[in-house]
């Protein structure tokens, strides 16, 4: 296990080199024993060259600098063999040839270290045999008595009772000029030991400063957050904290929830935050659970000329606020947003009746409608900018569109779950008893998201499909001089009522309406609503029409029967004097008019191309013989139909 940096620091000693008023210290060769310094004499740089060159010519000989290379090199070979052979005779020259080096200061303190303690030893040997001798020799008797007192027997000398007693011997304290050298290391220790302890008290001082700056901004940033209105929730507590009875169970931090209420738990898990405890950066938010991705819209429509068009919405839509901190969490919250969007499209697209699916993990593709597919993906923020599909701005609207439009039906989708929870929770709070079940068809359904998306865009391509039928007819009309009037109103509502009808109940549709008003005289109502509700509105009868062809063949018949009433009309105009009588056959499509020896009868139909055919059938009686001409007029000839169609009935009326 490692140990912390404060225990791994080391303590290096350096030589005091300047005392306590700033000058250099000498260095100390010797300290004699009354207590005088000797110091190392200060030597210039003449005198260290001279030394120098001394010492050369004692060690190297006197002729070193009058031999040449090969002499060095002999003389070196020489010495080796000398040395190898052991001539003894040669050494000694040598040793007497060479002087003697004087001894250093280090080796003389060694040497006194090695005899000084064995001369105290025996100065204290010699000094005690020396006080017992002095003892001996001053208790002795003197040999001076009479010769009686000899026959009595000697009496020891009075000695004193601790004379020969044991002494205590201590170790001498160490010669001035180690506690010198002992002084200098502790000095110099102290004063590299002092640099680096404040070095550390220092860092120290900073790390604690930087700790109480980062806990000022963290509960800075938590105020900010709070101001926004963003959600802050008690953090878990921490793991192998204890939570049994009686344990302190608060919990010491908090984390940021930027999830919509009505969420399922998954992605209100996924929807939080928390701030960085060690970290100086402007947006320092840490998301557990950020996937870090954006949903893509892709259209993709072919049209009647088998061009392809792609375009995609705008995936780089990044908040940009004058807090980063709040446009950290916007950012965040868009793509939990859009990972739930994208959840809620794979449920629906499952149980869609108008349209087929493909879903995979990250890709679902639909088509929408007759040669338009419509994809949605999750792409990754390191692949944005090369997922951007350029293409058609008409069709990048619509994706636009379409991306906001998930919101909006998501924000429905909560508040049935919010209304549905509420509803329930009244239910078992004001009565206990069974609530009665609803009958099905006052029953509520559950708003999906991706199938109003479907039926826009089928509704779209409806009207796209009525307008282009409708303006065949009108085009044909206006080549062939016949006045008409086109009014198409795809979406009758604004743009609040359009928003109200998509967040409704879904009881309500979008619809719109067209007008066609032919000659004046006859005008075609239709009404639509989406995905696909078509109704024609006549004076006789409101009919429902559920293909494009019943459609183009409804507006034949109608503007066959206003062209042939409006020949009618002309000829009746016109044969007046001749008392003509002018009927529409509408069992057998025709206009017939008759006078006295000639019956006219005219028939209007569409080509394949919707331009317009008139054929003219003429009966009259000749020389006794009843003769038949024919002619037909079409869509751009000379002239336009009901000048034809006047001038036909003016040749009739002048043959008969």
């Amino acid at each position: 296990m490692d140990e912390p940096a404060w225990k791994q620091l080391k303590l290096s000693l350096e030589r005091l080199y300047k005392d306590d008023d700033g000058k250099p210290i000498p260095a100390v060769l010797d300290i004699l024993p009354d207590g005088e310094y000797v110091y190392e004499p200060n030597e210039g740089p003449s005198a260290q060259l001279g030394e120098n060159f001394r010492r050369i010519f004692m060690e190297r000989g006197s002729d070193f600098f009058e031999q040449n290379e090969e002499q060095r090199r002999h003389a070196t070979v020489t010495n080796a063999r000398t040395e190898e052979n052991g001539d003894t005779a040669q050494a000694t020259d040598s040793a007497e040839v060479s002087t003697t080096k004087p001894m250093s200061p280090e080796e003389l303190l060694r040497m006194r270290m090695e005899i000084l303690p064995q001369l105290h030893i025996a100065l204290g040997e010699m000094t005690l045999a020396r006080d017992v001798l002095a003892l001996f020799i001053s208790s002795s008797t003197p040999n001076t008595a009479p010769a009686s007192a000899q026959s009595q027997p000697p009496t020891n000398p009075f000695l004193p009772p601790d004379i020969l007693s044991s002494s205590l011997v201590l170790k001498p304290q160490p010669i001035p000029s180690v506690q010198s050298f002992n002084a200098e290391l502790v000095a110099g220790g102290k004063d590299e030991a002092l640099r680096k302890a404040s070095d550390l008290f220092k860092t120290a001082a900073e790390s604690v400063e930087r700790g109480c700056l980062l806990g000022e901004r963290y509960w800075k940033d938590a105020l900010k957050i709070r101001r926004r209105n963003w959600g802050l929730i008690p953090a878990p507590l921490p793991l192998g904290a204890p939570t049994g009875r009686g344990a302190d169970r608060s919990t010491k931090d908090f984390l940021i929830s930027f999830g919509l209420a009505e969420s399922s738990p998954v992605f209100r898990r996924r929807a939080l935050g928390q701030l960085a405890s060690f970290s100086t950066a402007p947006d320092s938010v840490v998301f557990p659970q950020r996937q870090k991705t954006s949903l893509r819209v892709t259209l993709k429509v072919v049209d009647a000329a088998g061009r392809v068009s792609t375009a995609s919405n705008n995936l780089n839509v990044e908040v940009h606020d004058l807090e980063i901190l709040n446009a950290t969490l916007r950012n965040a919250q868009r793509e939990v947003l859009e990972q739930e969007i994208f959840a809620a499209l794979i449920h629906d697209a499952s149980s869609m009746s108008t349209a087929s699916a493909r879903v995979s993990e990250r890709l679902i593709v639909i088509e929408a409608a007759q040669d338009t597919d419509l994809t949605f993906e999750l792409v990754d923020h390191d692949l944005v900018d090369s997922a951007t599909v350029e293409g058609d701005p008409t069709l990048g609207a619509k994706c636009d569109l379409i991306y906001n439009l998930l919101h909006i039906l998501l924000l429905r989708l909560h508040e049935y779950n919010k209304s549905q929870r509420l509803l329930g929770e009244t239910s078992r709070r004001s009565d206990p008893s069974p609530v009665p079940i609803p009958p099905m068809s006052l029953k509520r359904k559950t708003p999906a998201v991706l199938q109003p998306v479907i039926d826009l865009l089928q509704y779209e391509f409806f009207c796209v499909r009525v307008k282009t039928e409708m303006s065949k007819v009108v085009d044909s009309l206006g080549r062939a001089g016949v006045p008409a009037i086109f009014r198409f109103d795809a979406v009758g509502e604004n743009g609040g009522e359009v928003i109200r009808l998509l967040i409704g109940d879904g009881l309500e549709r979008l619809g719109g309406d067209a007008i066609i008003r032919i000659d004046n005289s006859r005008t075609l109502r239709f009404t639509f609503y989406a995905p696909s509700l078509l109704t024609a509105h006549f004076s006789q009868a409101t009919l429902s029409i559920s293909s494009i062809p019943q459609l183009v063949q409804l507006l034949y018949d109608e503007t066959e029967q206003c062209l042939l009433q409006r020949i009618c009309e002309v000829g009746t105009e016109l044969s007046e004097r001749m008392n003509g009588t002018w009927f529409v056959d509408l069992l057998m499509g025709r206009s017939v008019g008759k006078w006295e020896g000639c019956v006219l009868t005219f028939r209007v139909s569409f080509k394949e191309n919707s331009s317009i055919v008139c054929s003219l059938s003429r009966l009259f009686r000749g020389g006794g013989q009843s003769k038949g001409v024919t002619d037909d007029w079409t869509t751009g000839g000379q002239s336009p139909l009901f000048a034809w169609v006047r001038s036909s009935i003016e040749l009739a009326l002048s043959q008969s």
